[in-house]
């Protein structure tokens, strides 16, 4: 609930006198300042975890995208859906990593009372970071819907449909938000949440596409029941069940539905559980993504290992060239060494005579 605070100064006849009370009594804490340490010591120590989290989604998404990449094998549709979930995830950690470092890289700076350009950019980078991820998100579970029920369908021609939306309605959404921002509520970093109209510009579309993907995971999870009570499918009900709950957890991830549990909510509600998922579990899904769309899939196993044991086999053909070659250099001078030594025309003259006066 946000609360107004009001700081006031006297003119006087000597000017105007200091303000009271103080921006950090009016603003900050008001209450115990031992409440006031624990908490500032439970998001510091917080922060660490989702720096190691995002720091990890860096390491591992990159990687992934270098795989898909340089593969050729792996360039279709599917896999470039992938890349650009990779690349949005890639670009929240990174927006992630600028804000701290542009809003809180000084414990003794109160970034509230900051209204920068550059700091109003960072905050809009970061929006539009979340905007596009949550929107690959939905195109991954559009891509996931089309599989299922147009199997004969070229994905091709949807592709620019899917670029449009990962990327297209982001950039409309936040420019929207820029100028409403700036015109009407452009007060400190643009951080806050204050006036709701404005902030449901962002939170309206996130919600939507969490809304459509979960009626998507609703029936991917249908459509798999389907498939495992038909008489075709072998096993028992126990290991069909294992399936499903082996494919319903995978899917959470893919398709974000941890958000889902604060998406309806007031901002509010619960905010250090909210922080805790979005943030603490948020932080290491672009590497639980990257695990299973690239390095837990079979394909990308095999060739990887395929091109692996290449690069054994070459590097141990180099090597024994490469011996085979300091073998027969050795050997040529090792010969060269003892024609020289048993050759009549390289003796010196004093021995040649001594032996001719010896034979006659």
């Amino acid at each position: 609930m946000a609360m107004s605070c009001y700081v006031y100064r006297n003119c006087t006849r000597k000017g105007w006198s200091e303000p009271y009370p103080s921006y950090e009594e009016a603003c900050v804490f008001a209450g115990d300042p031992e409440s006031g340490s624990e908490a500032t010591t439970y998001f510091s120590n917080f922060r660490q975890v989702y720096t190691a989290g995002y720091a990890t989604s860096l390491i591992a998404l990159i990687s992934a995208i270098c795989v898909f990449t340089v593969c050729r094998k792996f360039h279709c549709t599917r896999n470039y859906i992938h890349i650009n979930l990779f690349s949005s995830f890639i670009l929240r950690a990174s927006a992630v990593f600028i804000k701290d470092g542009v809003l809180f890289s000084d414990e003794n700076l109160d970034h509230c009372f900051m209204s920068t350009i550059s700091c109003k950019s960072v905050v809009a980078f970061f929006q539009f970071s979340i905007l596009a991820n949550y929107f690959w998100l939905l195109v991954e579970g559009m891509y996931l819907q089309t599989l299922l029920a147009l199997t004969f369908v070229s994905q091709t021609k949807y592709f620019w449909w899917y670029i449009l939306i990962g990327w297209g309605f982001p950039t409309t959404i936040i420019m929207a938000w820029i100028l409403t921002r700036h015109f009407y509520d452009d007060n400190g970093c643009w951080d806050d949440t204050d006036v709701v109209f404005i902030w449901w510009i962002i939170k309206g579309p996130i919600t939507a596409s969490l809304l459509v993907n979960f009626l998507i995971f609703m029936n991917v999870i249908r459509i798999l029941v389907q498939k495992l009570k038909s008489p075709g499918v072998g096993g028992n009900d126990t290991s069909n069940f294992m399936r499903l709950a082996k494919s319903t957890l995978f899917l959470i991830p893919l398709l974000g539905m941890h958000y889902m549990v604060f998406a309806f909510l007031p901002e509010n509600t619960g905010a250090e559980a909210r922080i805790f998922i979005e943030l603490g579990l948020g932080s290491f899904q672009g590497f639980v993504v990257a695990l299973l769309y690239c390095f837990l899939n079979g394909e990308v196993q095999a060739e990887l290992k395929k091109r692996l044991c290449k690069w054994q086999t070459q590097n141990h053909l180099r090597y024994s060239k490469r011996r085979r070659t300091l073998f027969m250099e050795s050997s040529t001078i090792t010969q060269s060494s003892v024609l020289d030594k048993s050759s009549p025309k390289d003796r010196p003259a004093s021995e040649t005579c001594t032996l001719m006066c010896t034979a006659t």
